[in-house]
């Protein structure tokens, strides 16, 4: 079934004093069907996060403009993208009074497959339609901890230590990095990149319905004003990327009109 891709890309600062979460969504410079989506959340102090979170856009758009798919598996790409973006934050320690890091989101679309990988509590969510077909798993001590039996989901979610990660880029250990794919895509796909800032405040079964109903602009300000409401002034950074594959309707061709006769003699 043949599908168009609609895109968007949307942020809000919330009750923060500087943005430090970072997104990007760009093609390939020179490969048509080739495209990228991008969110990192940056932490440390000030400047520190919004550094951190630069190096994984930078690295990911480098190194997508070098990508040839018939000499690099997509994994390959995304992990080098992750693992070289956190190299890079742990050296602007050396530069700056900071302690910089940052999670990564990072999603390739081409034809015939969507591959992404994460690291850190940002998700990457897969909705078929509004039903969600799964989302990343945070890289966290409450999310461990949930998988383990050792906290009920209610637990979880009022946990003090809820934002503590436990892989992340630009940590002293190695990020941890999962990855995922849809072969093939088809339409009616949604992906949905977006920080803790946004997930939140949601339900799965209510971001796969605002997805599902409206366009990727209307559902971005939709999600980022809910998320406002909901934070009663204590919002954190908010930003999401939406990539949307809608079928595509073929152009009816006007019938043929009747055949024009010979005038009779």
């Amino acid at each position: 079934m043949a599908y168009t891709v609609e895109t968007c890309s949307a942020q809000h600062i919330g009750d923060r004093k500087e943005q430090q979460d970072r997104i990007s969504l760009f093609p390939h410079p020179t490969r048509r069907g080739l495209m990228m989506a991008v969110l990192a959340d940056g932490m440390g102090g000030h400047t520190g996060g919004a550094m951190a979170a630069e190096q994984v856009v930078f690295k990911a758009k480098h190194l997508f403009e070098v990508f040839a798919p018939a000499d690099e598996t997509p994994q390959q790409l995304l992990g080098a993208i992750i693992e070289e973006a956190h190299i890079a934050i742990k050296l602007t320690r050396f530069t700056s009074e900071q302690d910089p890091h940052s999670t990564a989101c990072v999603l390739l679309f081409q034809a015939g497959r969507v591959d992404w990988a994460h690291c850190g509590d940002s998700r990457i969510y897969h909705f078929r339609n509004d039903q969600l077909v799964g989302h990343t798993s945070d890289h966290s001590y409450v999310n461990e901890m949930l998988k383990k039996g050792y906290l009920t989901p209610e637990q979880a979610e009022r946990h003090p230590q809820k934002n503590v990660l436990l892989g992340c880029l630009g940590a002293e250990r190695e990020p941890t990095i999962d990855y995922g794919e849809a072969v093939p895509p088809q339409a009616g796909d949604i992906f949905l990149l977006c920080s803790d800032g946004l997930w939140a405040y949601f339900t799965d079964a209510e971001l796969g319905g605002v997805l599902a109903a409206h366009a990727p602009r209307a559902a971005a300000e939709i999600l980022i004003q809910r998320a406002r409401d909901r934070a009663q002034g204590r919002g954190d950074n908010c930003s999401l990327v939406i990539v949307k594959l809608v079928e595509k309707k073929e152009e009816k061709k006007p019938a043929p009109g009747p055949v024009p006769r010979s005038p009779q003699r």
